[in-house]
Formats: structure tokens, sequence, C-alpha cells
């Protein structure tokens, strides 16, 4: 049985917890996360889910996504999602989420690393992921539109490919601030 922590809308963790499954109790939320890993030419690390895994099951998906379970910071299971899905260890100690985006019953913490992944070195882990390989953004758009890929909002693939280069939502420097 997986536990999840629960928080308040203003990310406070209570002493309440909630087993896989069940709905989130009114009033609380939980935390999950995404890994995007692109290599140095741009390309995104995607995963097919297994044809059998309960959820868009099948279909290809970011690198690496999934709940925190109970004891996990947003890190913690960034790592730990990370190696159970891929077998590939990261470390995430001075790096926080891209962003987070807010969904009906909890916190999606996104993190985008660049890094060159040996494909042939992974290790899959066969109850959630069948295949994996890199793709560019229009290649996962492509795949949006043709159902093979979990359908997420086009401009959010967009901000991911552009985020893996800017760690600012500004343009340039404020040249006033010394």
């Amino acid at each position: 049985m997986e536990l999840f922590d629960l928080y308040t809308a203003d990310r406070i963790k209570t002493d309440r917890t909630m087993v896989r499954g069940e709905p989130t109790p009114e009033g609380f939320y939980r935390m999950v996360v995404h890994v995007c890993i692109f290599d140095p030419e741009g390309r995104m690390l995607i995963q097919q889910r297994q044809p059998f895994k309960r959820g868009w099951s099948n279909l290809w998906d970011i690198s690496v996504g999934g709940a925190a379970v109970s004891g996990d910071s947003s890190r913690s299971a960034a790592e730990r999602e990370t190696f159970e899905e891929l077998g590939l260890v990261i470390d995430l100690k001075n790096i926080r989420p891209t962003m987070t985006i807010h969904f009906e019953h909890g916190f999606d913490d996104i993190y985008v690393l660049t890094m060159p992944v040996d494909l042939s070195s992974l290790k899959l882990q066969h109850e959630e992921v069948q295949a994996v390989r890199w793709a560019s953004e229009d290649e996962i758009l492509q795949m949006i539109d043709d159902g093979q890929f979990i359908p997420y909002e086009k401009s959010l693939i967009g901000l991911l490919f552009f985020r893996r280069d800017h760690r600012s939502s500004h343009t340039r420097s404020d040249p006033t601030n010394v």
C-alpha cells in the first residue's frame, strides 16, 4: 500500500496521508513530479508506457513522471522516479524545479535537465516503461496530433523545450539592479 503526503493549498505539508487510488480529500493536495531530460543536441528523452499500465497505456510520455510517496521531498521523488523508471541516477541536490503546475488535486514539479544519456545503458522498469528514444519538439507535437503521445497542451511541450536553455522568465537583466 502506497501512501501520499497531503498538503494545504499553500503547499504546507500536513500530518495527513492518503492511500494511492483513493480520491484526494477535499481541501488537500498531493505532489507529483516530472523530469524532462534533454541531450546536448536539444532532443527530449521520451518513454513509452507499457500497454498494461493503467492510465495512458501504450502512449509516449516525457522522460519520467510519478507520484511523491509519503516522506519524499520533490527532489527525492524526482531522483527516485528517474532511477526506478530508467535506472538512471541523477543528483538534484542544488536544482529546483524549473516550474510547478497546479492541477485540481495537487502540485506537479517539473525538472528540466540537459545531459548525455546512452540509451543502451538504461534499465527500464518493466512494470511501467516499454521503450525510450530521443525526440525533437516537432516530433513530439506530431505524436500528440497522431494520438501516440499523452495529450499534453502543446504550449507546455514548447515551454519545456524553451526552458532547457532559459532559466529565467526575463529576456535580459535589469540594468537598474546594481
